[in-house]
């Protein structure tokens, strides 16, 4: 069954859409991730536009972190001073990616940057976590704990200036490592359509030392305002969120999410690690064969606007 989608320009089967919410949905709920690092790829793989895929994930991800938030919110486990601060410094991030985005469209570069980017970002993270999740695996096979840093330890983060104290995360640091870090989650977001939890939870946890308990309900309003802000830009600049995929996507994500969460329940983490690396990996190789293949169109027609 096909379905146009007006602003891709291109009908799709309707089930195959559904499909990919669902299975990015069950990977999303098993793994505790947004999905958007993969949603976008396999969106681009049949064929829909960089630049529209980047744009219509965002408005998934936000929905697909809306229900999880308020979870988080009525067990008073967000840190909202920290989600403010990190926020404070995202929106201008989200501002900066998307005048980027539309600058790179503009010169016809912006394929090319999303394919480089995510070839660099999905195969550096992914290596990284198999090699954690491999030795999380063998310490548990000869029976050994986890090697996991202490919270209240402290790095050369915790030595610099301009210090707040953050009562929820019972945590004392300096804002500027946090603007930071909320600046490039929101500015990646609305490069590449990535929420950025798989990169803010790790960042949170192991620069800022924040506890697990608060960590994913303040990274899930940190991506709920971000990709908002995100799809709101990205439909009045470029004209490039369709709400036609956006939904099909939704549907599919809340279902297959709840599956996922259960499976997800019954595996140990070290083995969720190694196999959500496993596939970073892999979609990480795929761009990376489609930026070195041989098209079959070798040539294509653009209109050159007159000066």
């Amino acid at each position: 069954m096909q379905i146009y989608l007006p602003i891709a320009d291109l009908p799709v089967n309707i089930f195959l859409v559904l499909a990919m919410g669902l299975t990015i949905g069950f990977i999303s709920g098993m793994f505790g991730i947004g999905g958007g690092f993969l949603m976008t790829p396999l969106l681009i793989f049949i064929g829909i536009s960089p630049a529209v895929a980047v744009a219509s994930v965002t408005s998934h991800i936000a929905a697909s972190t809306f229900t999880g938030a308020i979870s988080y919110w009525r067990k008073r486990a967000i840190d909202l001073s920290l989600a403010l601060m990190l926020l404070a410094a995202g929106i201008l991030g989200t501002a900066a990616g998307v005048w980027l985005f539309a600058v790179l469209r503009a010169i016809d570069q912006l394929d090319l940057t999303i394919g480089l980017s995510y070839v660099t970002l999905l195969t550096l993270v992914g290596v990284l976590m198999i090699k954690e999740g491999v030795q999380a695996e063998l310490r548990a096979r000869r029976g050994q704990p986890a090697t996991l840093r202490r919270p209240g330890s402290h790095n050369w983060v915790h030595g610099l200036p301009l210090k707040m104290r953050f009562k929820r995360s019972k945590i004392y640091v300096s804002l500027i490592p946090v603007w930071g870090i909320g600046f490039l989650i929101g500015f990646i977001g609305a490069v590449l359509g990535i929420g950025g939890g798989f990169l803010l939870v790790p960042m949170l946890i192991y620069f800022l030392r924040v506890p697990t308990a608060t960590v994913i309900g303040t990274s899930m309003v940190m991506t709920l305002v971000t990709m908002t802000s995100a799809t709101v830009m990205h439909a009045a600049t470029n004209h490039l969120v369709d709400a036609v995929l956006a939904l099909i996507l939704m549907v599919g994500g809340v279902i297959g999410a709840q599956f996922g969460a259960h499976t997800g329940q019954r595996m140990r983490a070290e083995r969720l690690r190694l196999l959500l690396g496993l596939l970073v990996f892999a979609v990480g190789l795929r761009f990376a064969y489609d930026l070195v293949v041989i098209p079959d169109d070798l040539y294509s027609i653009r209109v050159v606007r007159s000066q």
